[in-house]
């Protein structure tokens, strides 16, 4: 009898899938999870790709499979196909695809191994029953006590639920909500609605669609401080029709108790709704019938580690493999987005109109060229606060820059704080009630503030620029009698603390805002009518051609928070430049024109969407070593591969903009290609080579496709 060999996916730093052979009697299937050995005495988990008949390894290193994990059903092909697609896609082994979407219980040998060991879902299901039998006696306490009581907690909840799911759309967004929902099969709307235009509730209600002919959605949002308030809206319109665990949330700020819960109502079928960040792309359902991206512009949907995908991107080819509708919505879509509207491949549809009664805020540039500022505040924006303040009205502080001042410097020498390992300054943060301290945003070394300069000891030191704690400051300082709140990386590192932040300022506890761009997406503030921006030239003469793109979405994004329920809204933005174009635009709320100016230069510089990018980035103790890596690679590639180089254009290796992080040194290759498929042949067969025979132990790479910053 011949034996039965398995190929099995491993979250291992290798280019490669491995075959075990299947021990007489045990029964295994694609998509399972499989214990295995690996190395000398290592367990590991891993997930069956493929079954064999036979393999070539050699007798002597023929291992078998030493357990398999039956708590869960075999992985679905539609989730596996989404898995392998995104290997070949982003060019890495599927095993580091599958094994780090699973939530950190379901690849732990540990919760598996020995006779007494429970599987982590069994141990889930008892802990579910205990907490249903307690639930169950809350619920027949409190059913006893509304019985005596005038109105009962469900005629409450029915109440609040009629009136929320009883909301009036208007013309376009009817037309919007009809145009998706009448879709048979797959296409990707654009959904580009204006700031305030009902984008969610056209979400919602054909989402609703979905859910009654049975099907299951995913719905995406770029932050995870924007989970809070999207899981209220969704528990209140689809917890009475479905039941508690019919939603589900998916995001790395979970415990691995909440992420495994999730995974299994989802694998199991309960869930059908899951609302989450990038991740939950990968999340396993087998019924789904549409994926709702909000915020699609947004960078957060790019990993920046590990596999490095892009869960928009993902989202549209999961529901082409599926034959399902996948709503793309944004204010300032990405310019990739906008080309495939132009290219026919994306259907768009607009709400050019708020969907309450309220106009767009007018956008006002002020001129700080030769104004004088009190410390970062132009006269007209202080006087701007003031008269808010006044009316009872909130108002907003954006400046994209946390901590206190980006740079402390010596006024003698000169001297300024640099991060003893990265090749970038230190930012010095100083909030009330704490010691101010230098911090590193790149590799996190934290330092006391010197009380004299290391290099000449002037006791002389200045902070130059502004972060949002300075601003804090300035503000109560300003307005003393003004409650004022700083929503940003830093004040809501804690878990739930973003959501109890957020939650002051809608229940108007909050006078004046203070953050980055925290602020400037998904949120509904209904008393903000002001929204003041510093430094907002920052970005724009970068040396990255998205920059412009992203400042414009950004000063849209955080505009349109201004004015959604009042009247009389404004926005003001201190600039250098206000003849700039993007600012004229700006102020016009003009996101076409922007759009046809930005493409065209694309266009003539061969840039995406018109042209495909793929980084190779090098890390070593030493520059040198990371560059003559490069060099070297670029050499096998001319050398090898010249034949699959046409339209394929490979750049000389330089060093990172901020070259060194953690005692790291960095350098980057960027490839480009007019053509995606030939692109990715020459990379495929080149990569192989490169992990066969030119491997460092002094050089580690990754690679990026698609990369959004060069």
């Amino acid at each position: 009898m011949n034996n039965v060999w398995v190929r099995v996916a491993l979250d291992v730093p290798l280019e490669a899938e491995f075959d075990y052979r299947v021990p007489e009697g045990m029964s295994v299937a694609r998509g399972q999870r499989v214990i295995v050995p690996f190395g000398t005495q290592k367990h590991i988990i891993g997930v069956v790709t493929h079954l064999l008949s036979q393999t070539d390894i050699p007798a002597d290193k023929q291992k078998d499979i030493i357990q398999v994990l039956d708590d869960l059903p075999a992985f679905s092909e539609n989730w596996l196909a989404l898995c392998e697609f995104s290997a070949r896609y982003y060019l890495r082994p599927v095993g580091e695809v599958i094994l780090p979407v699973l939530p950190p219980p379901l690849r732990k040998v540990s919760a598996y191994m020995g006779k007494s060991a429970t599987s982590p879902v069994e141990r889930l299901d008892k802990k579910i029953h205990q907490q249903q039998l307690k639930a169950e006696r809350i619920k027949q306490k409190e059913e006893q006590k509304a019985k005596k009581e005038k109105s009962s907690i469900a005629d409450i909840l029915s109440a609040e639920m009629t009136h929320a799911t009883n909301i009036q759309l208007n013309v376009e967004q009817q037309v919007a909500v009809d145009t998706i929902s009448q879709t048979q099969g797959y296409k990707t709307f654009l959904l580009h609605g204006i700031t305030g235009s009902g984008k969610t509730e056209v979400y919602l209600h054909v989402m609703q669609q979905k859910l009654s002919e049975g099907k299951q959605v995913i719905f995406l949002v770029p932050e995870i401080n924007l989970t809070p308030q999207f899981e209220q809206i969704l528990r209140q319109r689809f917890e009475p029709l479905y039941g508690e665990q019919a939603i589900a949330i998916m995001h790395s700020g979970l415990s691995d108790g909440e992420r495994l819960q999730a995974w299994v109502n989802m694998q199991r079928g309960v869930t059908k709704v899951i609302l989450g960040t990038r991740m939950s792309i990968f999340a396993p359902l087998d019924n789904l019938g549409l994926i709702v991206v909000d915020e699609e512009h947004d960078a957060s949907y790019k990993q920046q580690d590990g596999l490095r995908y892009s869960a928009r991107d993902l989202a549209v080819w999961r529901a082409h493999q599926l034959g399902i509708p996948v709503v793309l919505g944004s204010a300032t879509p990405s310019l990739e987005s906008w080309q495939q509207v132009f290219t026919h491949r994306y259907t768009k549809i607009a709400l050019t109109q708020r969907a309450s009664s309220s106009s767009l805020p007018q956008i006002r540039l002020i001129n700080t060229k030769k104004m004088r500022l009190n410390q970062g505040l132009s006269p007209d924006l202080i006087s701007a606060i003031d008269e808010r303040l006044q009316r009872g009205e909130q108002a907003m502080v954006y400046l994209n820059r946390r901590g206190f001042a980006p740079v402390l410097r010596c006024t003698a020498c000169s001297w300024t704080s640099v991060c003893l390992r990265c090749s970038a300054h230190m930012v010095i943060h100083q909030s009330a009630g704490q010691v101010p301290t230098l911090q590193c945003h790149h590799c996190g070394y934290t330092a006391r503030i010197p009380l004299k300069c290391p290099e000449c000891g002037n006791q002389d030191l200045s902070a130059l620029g502004y972060g949002t704690q300075r601003v804090e400051e300035v503000l109560a300082q300003t307005f003393p009698q003004a409650r004022i709140q700083r929503i940003d990386a830093d004040s809501t590192r804690l878990k739930g603390s973003a959501a109890k932040l957020f939650e002051q300022v809608h229940t108007g506890d909050v006078d004046i805002i203070v953050g980055t761009q925290m602020l400037a997406k998904g949120h509904d503030f209904k008393r903000l009518s002001l929204v003041g921006v510093l430094n907002a030239d920052m970005m724009l003469f970068s040396g990255d051609f998205r920059a412009p793109e992203r400042l414009f979405a950004q000063l849209m994004q955080v505009s349109g928070r201004a004015g959604r329920h009042l009247r009389d809204a404004e926005v003001l933005i201190q600039t250098e430049y206000p003849e700039h174009h993007l600012y004229q635009s700006l102020i016009r709320h003009d996101y076409e024109q922007f759009v046809a100016d930005a493409l065209g230069e694309r266009k003539a510089a061969g840039l995406p969407p018109f042209g495909h990018h793929v980084l190779i980035v090098a890390q070593a103790r030493a520059l040198d070593e990371a560059l003559e890596f490069l060099r070297v690679i670029i050499d096998v590639a001319k050398a090898q591969f010249a034949n699959y180089l046409e339209g394929v254009q490979l750049y000389d290796p330089v060093p990172l903009r901020i070259v060194r992080v953690a005692n790291i040194e960095r350098a980057q290759l960027l490839v480009e290609g007019s053509s995606r498929s030939a692109l990715h042949r020459f990379m495929s067969l080149w990569l192989a080579e490169i992990y066969q025979h030119y491997r460092s132990h002094k050089v580690r790479y990754f690679v990026e496709v698609d990369p959004l910053e060069i």
